[in-house]
């Protein structure tokens, strides 16, 4: 049953809402808000939006998330995952157009959620959730440089590399002024967890810097001279306008949003389970999450999903139910309409020092070079991922990872899947119930009789390995006069061995060679009879024990 995690709470609400857990709750969600703050921004401002957008979303969806989602703890928000796509979508298809985009991936999100694909969204492999997470980490990290630097350029190239082109030749441009605050807003970053863990870095990097630009009147780029005044007010909520050739340009950035954004709501509340010893609800916060990009879109927000730092701060800091995530936006609100006018005063460099800090945080590169420990598959998932999430884009990153990432465990399955001739067997070897006697027994019966010839299949029987069976039947030896085929270790069958089966089936009749089947577990023979497979063949044909079948085939030979 889907239910808001905060609605199954209530049920128990002596248990869960005792006053010193709603104090706790509360203290959290103050902080986690002011934590938010300079994040929401930035994010807001790297995306291409103005400031305010980035704050919008993290009430508006940042509330919904908390109060109809599948977690006690996820706090809803912008991501630096989503800046990357956002900026293309505006460049493409302008503001209107990104609306349009979120609550098309908000409805696709509430699907997802319906036809309960949360748990098929987490099956995603690691190798690719870290290769398209470092990837965006780069892009992020590429987009930061002018303002860090405050690089004069008119227009940034958007492509990866002709972006540090053009870098590299306005290196001349840099101003000195705007390189200080920015080192000196990442070392505030940097070591103030150092010196205070409660006290957020990055907004007293925000402060600092701002009070040393408006002090000494340095000539440094900042909100206001970039966007001139910035709203404290959330807008009436207006449908964007929708029509079918937008909803069909969109159709393929909008489905991009929805994965990442499920992909990151549903690891981040994973993160957060291990942390408080608890599980969400994985379909609800799908759900949830369609919810809050739907909603976001209508009051001019950005797309919004559960953000792994501030959730994992808000775990830090005592939250243990939706209570915390509900206080963040509220608490937001609240700082949004009587501090936004001052926003204009923050240097553009300060903000760019959070965003660095932010791609750092994502780029995750100790499990990045951790993965380099695995696999040759996994390694090459994990740099074809990031290496088309960097030069092309997320939507071929992630479509060309899951794709190699498929073909290579299907390779690894077939792989261990075995399939031999069996000469003769050990006692060892005999089917359960079956002493080392009766195991002799069958050996002199397979070594005195060459008409019979035994195979036996130990692991996955599919279309990944079914045609090495075909190679290996192909050398039957026409002498023989019944064929054994051992099943008790196939679990997995599909079509394509069936086919085979029948295929093995047409040219043991044209030798009239007897077929036999041992061990066949259940599911395997579900399909072989709704085929109609054993009614053509046979139901005499299988035998539950080996030594059942071996004595079958004894007397078909003594006739």
């Amino acid at each position: 049953m889907m239910m808001p995690k905060l609605f199954s709470l209530l049920k128990n609400s002596r248990q869960e809402f005792s006053k010193n857990r709603i104090t706790k709750d509360i203290v959290s969600g103050i902080i986690v808000a002011v934590i938010a703050l300079p994040l929401s921004i930035a994010l807001a401002i790297a995306s291409g939006v103005s400031p305010e957008k980035g704050l919008i979303t993290a009430i508006v969806g940042g509330f919904i998330i908390s109060f109809f989602g599948g977690s006690r703890v996820q706090i809803g928000g912008p991501t630096g995952a989503f800046v990357i796509i956002i900026y293309g979508i505006i460049q493409k298809y302008s503001i209107e157009g990104l609306a349009v985009a979120t609550v098309m991936a908000g409805i696709i999100l509430i699907i997802f959620g319906l036809v309960k694909f949360g748990s098929v969204i987490k099956y995603i492999p690691y190798s690719i959730t870290t290769g398209f997470t470092a990837g965006i980490a780069i892009v992020l990290f590429s987009t930061q440089i002018k303002d860090l630097f405050g690089l004069r350029m008119d227009i940034v190239p958007s492509e990866f590399f002709e972006k540090w082109g053009a870098y590299f030749s306005n290196i001349n441009s840099m101003q000195i002024e705007t390189v200080i605050i920015g080192v000196i807003a990442l070392l505030i970053i940097i070591y103030m967890p150092k010196i205070n863990k409660k006290i957020p870095g990055a907004l007293v990097a925000l402060v600092v810097t701002t009070l040393i630009v408006q002090i000494f009147n340095l000539p440094v780029e900042t909100i206001g001279s970039r966007f001139g005044e910035v709203s404290s007010t959330i807008p009436i909520p207006n449908l964007p306008n929708i029509n079918f050739k937008m909803i069909s340009d969109l159709i393929q950035p909008a489905i991009t949003i929805a994965i990442l954004a499920g992909i990151e709501s549903l690891l981040s509340a994973v993160v957060a389970d291990g942390m408080i010893g608890k599980k969400h609800n994985s379909n609800m916060e799908l759900v949830a999450q369609g919810m809050a990009n739907i909603v976001s879109a209508l009051f001019g927000g950005i797309p919004a999903t559960g953000a792994i730092a501030r959730t994992a701060a808000n775990v830090k800091n005592g939250g243990r139910t939706p209570i915390a995530g509900i206080v963040h936006s509220v608490f937001l609100l609240l700082i949004m309409m009587l501090l936004m006018p001052f926003a204009k005063l923050i240097p553009m460099t300060t903000l760019a020092a959070i965003l660095v800090i932010i791609s750092y945080n994502m780029s995750e590169w100790r499990e990045f070079k951790d993965l380099f420990k695995s696999t040759k598959s996994d390694i090459s998932v994990l740099l074809i991922t990031f290496t088309l999430t960097v030069v092309f884009d997320l939507v071929i990153a992630i479509e060309m990872g899951m794709i190699l990432a498929m073909f290579l465990f299907i390779k690894k399955s077939s792989e261990a899947t075995n399939i031999k001739k069996v000469d003769y067997m050990y006692a060892d070897s005999a089917e359960e119930g079956e002493d080392s006697e009766t195991g002799e027994d069958i050996d002199s019966i397979i070594k005195e009789n060459d008409k019979i010839i035994i195979y036996e299949i130990n692991g996955p029987l599919f279309f990944g390995a079914a045609n090495t069976f075909m190679d290996l039947v192909n050398e039957i030896d026409i002498r023989a006069e019944v064929m054994i085929i051992r099943m008790k270790n196939v679990l997995v069958f599909d079509a394509t061995a069936l086919n085979v089966l029948n295929r093995i089936k047409t040219q043991c009749k044209k030798h009239k060679i007897k077929l036999i089947f041992t061990g066949v577990q259940e599911k395997p023979m579900n399909l072989m009879i709704k085929s109609g497979f054993v009614e053509s063949v046979g139901s005499w044909c299988f035998f539950n024990n080996f030594e059942d079948g071996i004595n079958k085939a004894k007397g078909l030979i003594e006739k």
